[in-house]
């Protein structure tokens, strides 16, 4: 992320706009862009009257580094900003993020081989996905005063009512072959898109040309899932396991769950909550998209399950509920939970939700009536579902890892049975990350340890 950029296209979109804005609604504006509230209209100490610009350009000034990403955010979502502005704005948030990267000649020999017929049967569909990404209108009043027409009207002219540009022509003047690689990316992802054409064979057909470019790269387009009943795709790296996105997960639950399939043609499962023990399992059953499972995804939907208004009871009692769910005898785990929203408790919104005890199987029966058919490791100690579908999984290792059962003499068999279950798990496509019970059970002494692993972590590859 270029932090100096986002500043200055923050200063730009919302400061430099101050003259639309009356000194009343100043407040208004910094709240709703989660900005800290601006100095008064006059100033206490000199009496000398504050600008409505000084005012927000002091409100910016003291925002942290690490704020900026949620206040670009919130300018895309809610203010007018230019198409230019947009693609700038979202150019550095993206930049530095995790992304397939696709070099320019495969860009230019993928579009060679694309045909534009099935997108121009779906001209309006076409044209909203392009002016989501791409610059289409440049002064409004050019084509008025009789200048060039603008990049929407010449695709109108040269694609949609004639054939005159191929697909080559067409990324040229788009901006494609030197874009960003994320916003490159997401064009592709677009292109194969359900909301763009909605029609699976040409879905396919796109998919099957693109990755015949792709592969050679390292790279694929990848069936996702469904969206409307239609296919989506996501790119990413060759070699990745295929990943799909949960359609529920099942967390600090203080019981076994109760699950029943609903339709077994269908493959339903449905997991019950009787009023008696409704607080006894959690069960996130929203989609969950490209950004993964935030914590602002999750504080949302305990919110509305709890019908709690007040933001600041409902994350408390969100912290304490899955806290609760935590083995009272592993202060390891409980310190690793503790410590990651203590760390980042001042901009946890758009971090990666830490979700301890989650099931990974399920079955109705017990280990002991499966007896050598059981399923092992059936939760994990902590999940993060980050961006780009990557699943990780956290595990605190106590002495019942690699001891017998009374936890005095080391258990080879017990050490094999972890390994096999982190070898099930990667091949799963999940990354496992180990920690020693020791090296956690102090939480003072693990806060360094605990601060470089998630610095890492979730620092942009």
């Amino acid at each position: 992320m270029d932090v100096a950029s986002l500043r200055a296209l923050i200063d730009e979109t919302v400061v430099a706009r101050y003259q639309v804005f009356g000194h009343k609604d100043i407040p208004g504006l910094c709240a709703s862009l989660s900005m800290p509230a601006p100095p008064p209209k006059v100033d206490p100490h000199t009496h000398r009257e504050i600008s409505k610009h000084e005012r927000l350009a002091a409100s910016l000034d003291t925002c942290r580094d690490e704020e900026l990403p949620v206040i670009a955010r919130a300018v895309l979502a809610s203010q007018p900003v230019t198409a230019d502005q947009r693609n700038a704005l979202q150019d550095a948030l993206w930049q530095g993020s995790d992304c397939v990267e696709v070099p320019g000649r495969t860009r230019r020999e993928l579009a060679a081989s694309l045909s534009l017929e099935h997108y121009v049967r779906h001209a309006d569909r076409f044209l909203t996905m392009l002016d989501s990404l791409w610059v289409l209108d440049n002064d409004p009043m050019t084509a008025w005063n009789g200048g060039a027409k603008t990049l929407r009207a010449q695709i109108t002219q040269y694609v949609i009512n004639n054939d005159d540009w191929d697909a080559v022509s067409l990324f040229e003047q788009l901006g494609c072959f030197q874009a960003p690689h994320p916003r490159f990316a997401r064009f592709l992802e677009a292109l194969a898109a359900p909301s763009t054409i909605p029609d699976e064979p040409a879905q396919r057909q796109f998919v099957e040309v693109a990755n015949v470019h792709l592969q050679r790269v390292g790279a694929r387009l990848q069936e996702a899932g469904e969206e409307d009943g239609y296919p989506f795709f996501e790119l990413i790296r060759a070699g990745e396991p295929p990943s799909r996105r949960p359609r529920q997960v099942i967390f600090a639950t203080l019981t076994k769950p109760d699950i029943r399939v609903s339709s077994v043609l269908d493959g339903d499962l449905e997991v019950i909550e009787q009023v008696e023990r409704a607080d006894q399992v959690l069960v996130y059953d929203r989609v969950i998209g490209n950004d993964g499972l935030r914590w602002r995804d999750l504080l949302n939907w305990w919110q509305e399950k709890r019908g709690i208004t007040d933001t600041s009871q409902a994350r408390s009692s969100l912290f304490e509920r899955m806290r609760a769910s935590l083995p009272k005898e592993s202060t390891g785990q409980d310190n690793l939970y503790w410590l990651y929203y203590n760390i980042y408790q001042h901009e946890p919104d758009d971090l990666p939700a830490l979700l301890p005890e989650v099931w990974l199987h399920w079955d109705h029966q017990t280990i002991n009536q499966r007896r050598e058919r059981a399923q092992q490791h059936i939760r994990m100690d902590f999940l993060l579902l980050m961006p780009g579908l990557r699943r990780v999984v956290l595990e605190v290792d106590g002495s019942q890892h690699y001891t017998d059962n009374q936890g005095k003499v080391p258990s080879p068999s017990k050490y094999a049975a972890t390994m096999a279950g982190d070898r099930e798990l990667k091949f799963l496509g999940y990354q496992v990350y180990r920690f020693g019970h020791s090296e956690l059970e102090d939480r003072e002494s693990a806060r360094p340890l605990v601060a470089d692993f998630f610095s890492r972590l979730l620092k942009p590859v």
